[in-house]
């Protein structure tokens, strides 16, 4: 089992993409399966027979269900008591849906966005997360209560792909869940505050506001409707429930089905529900989607651009900003690539788009009269090109980079004079341009000097891409279906040669996404140049160390950043998009702020996450500047040797074992580095024992491991039996002798009873009476965390894993070993991204940290 989890995870995106490609074949066979009676020429006269009042009251519609929608998030916001002006839950409502709505991948798109503008008006994840629950709770509550309501109106059966349910069963579910509705609106008021589950806590809505959900979601659910039945030419009001029902029916598709943007399913499902005449009704689906779809996002993205180069302007106004905005910081955290990164992708959607539409013959007319028809066929397939590298830029820009602002700039440019040199589409032109003077205008955001070649497409994105690209080979297999497909139909050039220049710009645009994906694919994984570490410098900074955890520099599979002067430096490691830096800089503590700052900025550039692992209290400011968020890690149990002692009350079962142990002749020798050779078959022998007896493999990066280039660095202490060595220990000790510590405990699976106890006993005295001035006795992760009720979501869920899972570590166990030597607690802390960033890097803490390093 475990074997094939792994597969699944390796091969995941490739499953993903399989899954979308399939889901998106049966979406478009639905569609040509319904629409196989029409012809383009029916729903081209359609959309032209549009009136004024029905665009405007489409229009209007619209208006009203995206103001609807600012109320899901005003309503989220006051039933979680941290309640917004309506105007930033707006902007964080509007801009997300706008988004989400196009776009799909609602986490990626409008997820983001809610969570750049909401944590900046100081919400933190947790609340953020509860945010967008509930309103997708109020929003599936509007769309149920639409449906059932739309159910009980239509009085005969329902035909659904080819099954009928007849009128009774159909009122009964719809009743049933009204009346499930109903019972949770009750529920809600007489519940006595939060959900809990364990120590997790769900708030609940009043009476009031669960009506107050189920009220706005209708009002959204029926706007958006209307804005669409509105638009469908000689419509039957006696027609509206089962329109509604349709609606209703192909939101959901589109949503389970996880298509982006949910092209070709919410289609094929209004479509197959929706009665009447198809030529009218796919017209008013076209006309829908550029109104409630497309309109919307142009909003979004002119009222984000234009704030942001607002913002920009007003910072220039400050000389202490100017350095910030040479490399973009100041403008790093809005929104507005985000909302730029969609309109690229839609316009590069525009363009395949049209590629593969008729062209309009009065234009290509005055057009031939200007440009000769090579240069006209040339553009065609251009323009085809230039839309398939703007849905491959996308990210980059989601991403800030520089390089995919300068390259996105140029191809609108391109792709506006190629739309005028294909066929005078200055609609087209004028979109690229706008959207060009819009990247200008935000210029500023996109600072990461990052290649092109590390733009990531993940499998989301992907998804998009490949939809968009069915969408308009269907498209066009629509537009020319009465055209007779031939071998000799690819070198026709004319004029009036739209299916020609329909298959040649196909070819080009799927020729380079599948050259695209090859290259990607093929290239060698992006990795950072091996670590050149000079042993000398960092000997010379360990020189310098008054911490033990500073020993983990040897372990040999970590980077190194020194400060300028030499003096000190910090040791990281990079895993997937996740640099982390192990505990606090070693050295000279002026230069702590240089090495975070520039580790800070490597991280960044490379568009990767910050995490500053087990870092202590003086760290935390400097963390805190860098923009992170900190959350306690666990405690260190420290010893302060001058004043250790076994007689004292607190010592009683350490002393009691120690003496029992030394009484069965048990001794502790101290092995210097230099003769640890001559032991170390025979320690090798009992870490492998341990290792087995504990069910156990070997770890790296945050602890040490067995490894015979390690342990003959460091001093070792063993426990002898006679002249049999029952358990080891190798020391960490600083040069200038402010703190000892141990590494590796191991012993023999029949090493009498309070073995380690002596140990532990013994090195202390022995740290003491050379000098020592404290020993580490190490971190119990995730101690001294409060889970009380106003704490945050992070320390319930630690408290909650600390005292309930023991099955998992034994966190508690390991606290109360250390707390025998009646150690003070310091504070460990983690500084990290927010939200499901924190949770990535800590994901790719785990694995490194369980990463078994190769034997030596």
């Amino acid at each position: 089992m475990r074997e094939w989890r792994e597969r699944l995870a390796r091969h995941r995106t490739a499953l993903s993409l399989i899954a979308v490609l399939v889901l998106i074949a049966l979406g478009f066979a639905a569609m040509q399966q319904l629409t196989r009676e029409l012809h383009f020429s029916e729903v081209r006269a359609a959309l032209h027979a549009l009136s004024p009042w029905q665009v405007t009251a489409s229009i209007a519609f619209t208006a009203l269900s995206y103001l609807t929608l600012t109320g899901y998030d005003v309503l989220a916001l006051r039933i979680i008591g941290r309640p917004l002006p309506w105007r930033t839950a707006a902007l964080g409502s509007f801009t997300s849906y706008t988004l989400s709505h196009n776009l799909g991948l609602s986490v990626l798109t409008g997820g983001s966005a809610r969570y750049r503008i909401y944590t900046a008006a100081g919400l933190d994840g947790p609340d953020v997360a509860r945010v967008i629950g509930i309103a997708s709770a109020t929003f599936w509550s509007g769309v149920v209560t639409v449906a059932s309501v739309a159910l009980l109106a239509r009085s005969g059966p329902i035909a659904l792909a080819g099954v009928t349910i007849p009128a009774a069963i159909a009122h009964g579910v719809a009743t049933a869940i009204l009346v499930a509705v109903a019972t949770v609106v009750v529920l809600c008021g007489k519940a006595d505050g939060p959900l809990r589950v364990w120590r997790f806590s769900v708030p609940l809505p009043d009476a009031g506001q669960a009506l107050a959900q189920i009220g706005l979601a209708v009002l959204d659910t029926s706007a958006a409707a209307a804005a669409l039945f509105v638009l469908v030419q000689g419509a039957d009001p006696a027609l509206l429930p089962a329109f509604v029902l349709a609606y209703a029916l192909g939101i959901v598709a589109a949503v389970l089905a996880h298509v982006p943007g949910g092209i070709g399913v919410f289609e094929a499902v209004v479509l197959a529900v929706l009665p009447g005449d198809r030529s009218v009704a796919f017209a008013a689906l076209i006309a829908y989607r550029v109104i409630y779809y497309l309109l919307p996002l142009a909003v979004a993205v002119a009222i984000l651009a234009w704030r942001e180069g607002l913002r920009r302007r007003h910072l220039l106004d400050h000389p202490l900003s100017s350095r910030l905005l040479r490399d973009g910081r100041a403008v790093a955290n809005g929104i507005a690539p985000l909302a730029l990164t969609a309109a690229t992708f839609m316009s590069g959607a525009m363009l395949l788009l049209s590629g593969s539409l008729p062209s309009l013959h009065h234009r290509m007319g005055a057009l031939a009269s200007i440009v000769p028809l090579p240069f006209i066929e040339a553009s065609h397939v251009a323009a085809s090109l230039v839309g398939t590298g703007l849905l491959l830029l996308a990210p980059g820009l989601y991403r800030r980079l520089d390089g995919a602002f300068v390259a996105t700039r140029a191809l609108l440019l391109a792709g506006a004079a190629f739309s005028l040199a294909k066929g005078i589409d200055y609609e087209e032109a004028i979109a690229c341009l706008t959207l060009a003077a819009m990247l200008q205008w935000t210029r500023g955001a996109f600072y990461r000097r990052t290649a092109l070649t590390q733009i990531r497409w993940s499998a989301g994105w992907l998804s998009a891409v490949l939809v968009v690209l069915a969408a308009a080979v269907w498209i066009g297999l629509f537009a020319y279906r009465r055209v007779p497909y031939q071998d000799d139909l690819w070198w026709q050039f004319a004029l009036k040669g739209d299916a020609p220049r329909f298959l040649r710009a196909t070819l080009a645009a799927a020729a380079a996404l599948v050259a695209a994906l090859v290259w990607r694919w093929m290239s060698p994984p992006r990795a950072l140049p091996a670590a050149q570490v000079d042993p000398a410098a960092v000997a010379g900074v360990l020189a310098r160390a008054d911490r033990t955890d500073a020993m983990l520099a040897l372990l040999g599979d970590k980077r190194f950043l020194f400060a300028e002067s030499g003096a000190a430096m910090l040791m990281y490691q990079v895993r997937g998009a996740s640099w982390i830096v192990m505990g606090d800089p070693v050295g000279e503590r002026g230069d702590w702020p240089e090495l975070l700052w520039r580790i800070r900025d490597m991280a960044d550039q490379a568009q990767g996450r910050l995490m500053l692992y087990q870092v202590t209290g003086p760290v935390l400011e400097l963390a805190i500047g860098m923009g992170l968020h900190i959350i306690k890690y666990g405690e260190e149990a420290v010893i302060d040797l001058a004043d250790f002692t076994l007689d004292t009350p607190r010592l009683r079962s350490v002393r009691k074992a120690e003496r029992a142990a030394a009484r069965r002749g048990l001794s502790l020798r101290i092995v210097p580095a230099g003769a640890v050779p001559v032991v170390i078959d025979e320690l090798a022998a009992i870490s492998a024992d341990w290792l087995g007896a504990k069910g156990q493999a070997e770890k790296s990066f945050s602890l040490g491991h067995f490894s015979r280039s390690y342990i003959e660095q460091f001093d070792v202490a063993l426990v002898m039996e006679g002249e049999r060595i029952v358990a080891f220990a190798n020391l960490w000790l600083t040069a200038n002798r402010e703190e000892a510590s141990v590494d590796l405990m191991r012993h023999r699976d029949d090493a009498p009873h309070g073995t380690m106890d002596y140990l532990f006993v013994n090195i202390l005295q022995w740290a003491r009476d050379r000098g020592y001035r404290r020993f580490s006795l190490g971190i119990a992760p995730l101690s001294g965390i409060s889970g009380r009720r106003l704490a945050p979501a992070w320390a319930r869920a630690a408290s909650l894993v600390f005292h309930h899972g023991e099955r998992l570590y034994g966190f508690r166990g390991l606290r109360s070993y250390k707390e025998k030597f009646a150690p003070r607690w310091e504070p460990r802390y983690i500084a990290g991204p927010k939200g499901i960033g924190m949770l990535r890097t800590l994901r790719d803490l785990s694995r490194m940290i369980g990463h078994a390093p190769a034997k030596s």
